[in-house]
């Protein structure tokens, strides 16, 4: 193993636009620690592809609500790889559902998986960071964090706090050489969009200059730069790709 290979920490990797990250990181020559919740079929199934690329991955699992559960991750990380020198906050759930009929249980669960799950993740991981006078941190939000989305008002107040988060955070740790920057996608074509009709994709299709969705691959390529010492003098930002929806 190369003394200088970099090391990557992505919550919420098993699938979906994690899953693309993982891929994409460890292509790039990055050690790859998966997150996982319940995903544990799909986690390991992506750890076994990696491996047979001779690239180096491994499942870890934790609910990132619980600090515990994230701080025996972090724990496991640094065991298995020495430090952690990007954490990619992906991890999420989404629930369509009108305001006035959400419970409390409904808002609670949604900050505490896309809010608290940042919060914990950063905390577990910066003070290593701090030390090493270095690091990367690539908070994922959300199109409706930065304009709303009707029947998401939980979701959408979630992802706004976390493009806060990332602002804050860039300038407390900026001192430290950290950079924390946040990517915001529009509609990208996951499992997390199964709920649309084929005629709801259609009209927002419409909607959208590039005329089409979004790709795991193309917010994993923005993490990828975001990560890299091209992006070193970029902090505390916040790029949304979303093919012109939102401009």
């Amino acid at each position: 193993m190369e003394d200088n290979q970099k090391s990557v920490l992505i919550t919420g990797a098993s699938r979906g636009i994690g899953k693309a990250i993982a891929q994409l990181f460890a292509a790039n020559g990055y050690r790859v620690a998966i997150n996982y919740h319940q995903s544990h079929k799909e986690a390991f199934a992506l750890v076994e592809e990696l491996s047979a690329q001779n690239q180096t991955a491994f499942a870890v699992h934790a609910d990132v609500s619980d600090s515990q559960q994230v701080c025996d991750m972090v724990g496991q990380v640094v065991d298995q790889f020495g430090s952690i020198d990007v954490l990619i906050n992906n991890a999420g759930i989404a629930q369509q559902k009108l305001f006035t009929d959400l419970t409390e249980a409904d808002w609670n669960r949604m900050f505490d998986v896309n809010v608290k799950g940042v919060f914990h993740c950063c905390q577990a991981v910066l003070p290593q960071m701090i030390t090493a006078k270095q690091g990367k941190i690539i908070n994922i939000a959300s199109i409706w964090g930065i304009c709303g989305a009707s029947c998401e008002v939980h979701y959408s107040a979630a992802k706004a706090a976390v493009i806060g988060f990332t602002k804050a955070l860039a300038k407390e740790v900026g001192p430290s050489n950290i950079q924390v920057n946040c990517i915001a996608p529009g509609v990208i074509q996951t499992g997390m969009n199964t709920y649309l009709s084929e005629d709801e994709l259609k009209e927002i299709i419409s909607q959208i200059p590039l005329q089409r969705l979004g790709q795991p691959n193309e917010i994993a390529a923005a993490c990828l730069f975001f990560a890299s010492d091209q992006a070193d003098y970029i902090t505390g930002q916040v790029i949304s790709p979303n093919g012109g929806w939102l401009i």
